[in-house]
């Protein structure tokens, strides 16, 4: 009983830490501590084009949440989501773009490929770790940096003639909505919210309910055991990652099918594969867990837009009140400590 609320009680802790903690900050710097959270509650659901931005915002954090989640889960600390995430967004956008075919064949396709490069991209630091006992944290930040110019590489020499940009996909590829656009205010809002909530449910079959998932689980706690037990550790680990991977592409997927609608070249990492550490870690690497943080990232992130327009307060401060909430999740034990002397000077 203690186990589940303290897992409920440390992220909410966290957050009303990391919450107060932007307070005192905004006081130091001489703003208004009731404006920016008001602008910042306001630029989340103060009206319904928010709210659709905030909702397209937390669709690919649910999958990169959930492709570190996964390898967590597993025993893996899948730091390659960001190029898994880059490589998915490409394949996607090259099929959108090359492939002519109804939509009920071509958007399929196009999710699919995504899924497949990611999943690829995640199989060669799996492979490593299973063969080589190479550590995958290593493999996969270099893995980043290879997928980031290896992607800029082909959107400029392969999928155009020395562009930094890609066409437009095709209409049949595309996840936008006009429906959805319409009921709220023209926001960027598309069909992948529901792809990625059905990817938290896949997840959460596959560690729960099959035998798969046992293993997985198994090797993550104890591969001496597992092994022992008959499990073959390297098909594992490197099934881990595959899957992994294969939500981090995705969630490139949501990107370039969704939002944007084209791949283009890139200077730097867009961020969102190292958010879903974050949402992973504050989700306690669990479905439901990180559809919920990616909610909260999602909408401090949205929400942090407004705050200089109607507040002057810098967005900076939502980065450092997220910034302390994680810090406060990945050292939960101390909160844990908290929690349990609390509840022990209560009993007395």
């Amino acid at each position: 009983m203690f186990k589940r609320l303290s897992s409920l009680l440390i992220p909410l802790t966290a957050i009303l830490l990391g919450l107060l903690a932007g307070a005192v900050i905004m006081l130091l710097s001489g703003y208004d501590v009731m404006s920016g959270y008001s602008a910042l509650w306001n630029g989340i659901f103060g009206e319904t084009y928010y709210i659709g931005e905030t909702v397209r915002q937390i669709t690919p954090y649910i999958l990169s949440g959930l492709a570190v989640a996964f390898a967590f889960r597993t025993g893996l600390f899948n730091i390659g989501v960001e190029g898994q995430l880059l490589a998915g967004w490409t394949a996607a956008v090259w099929i959108g773009t090359a492939v002519e075919a109804p939509m009920f064949i071509h958007l399929p396709l196009a999710v699919c490929a995504a899924a497949l490069a990611g999943a690829l991209w995640g199989f060669i630091p799996g492979f490593l770790k299973a063969r080589f006992y190479v550590h995958e944290v290593i493999v996969t930040i270099m893995m980043n940096y290879i997928a980031l110019h290896v992607t800029n590489y082909l959107i400029m020499y392969v999928m155009t003639d020395h562009k930094d940009k890609t066409e437009k996909i095709s209409e049949t590829a595309s996840l936008r909505s006009d429906f959805l656009e319409r009921i709220t205010d023209f926001s960027r809002l598309h069909w992948g919210i529901v792809i990625a909530l059905l990817a938290a449910v896949i997840m959460w079959i596959i560690i729960q309910k099959t035998t798969k998932g046992f293993e997985l689980r198994a090797v993550g706690l104890n591969q001496h055991a597992s092994q022992y037990a008959g499990m073959s550790v390297k098909k594992n680990v490197i099934t881990a990652m595959v899957i992994s991977g294969a939500f981090a592409g995705m969630a490139g997927a949501m990107e370039g099918l969704g939002t944007f609608e084209y791949a283009s070249v890139k200077g730097s990492f867009t961020g969102v594969g190292f958010d879903g550490i974050a949402v992973a870690l504050l989700g306690g690497n669990t479905a439901l867990g990180v559809v919920l943080a990616a909610c909260l990232l999602g909408g401090l992130k949205v929400g942090a837009l407004n705050m200089p327009i109607e507040a002057g307060v810098p967005t900076e401060v939502v980065d450092i009140v997220i910034a302390i909430i994680i810090l406060f999740v990945a050292s939960h034990y101390i909160i844990r400590l908290m929690i349990q002397k609390s509840g022990s000077k209560g009993g007395k």
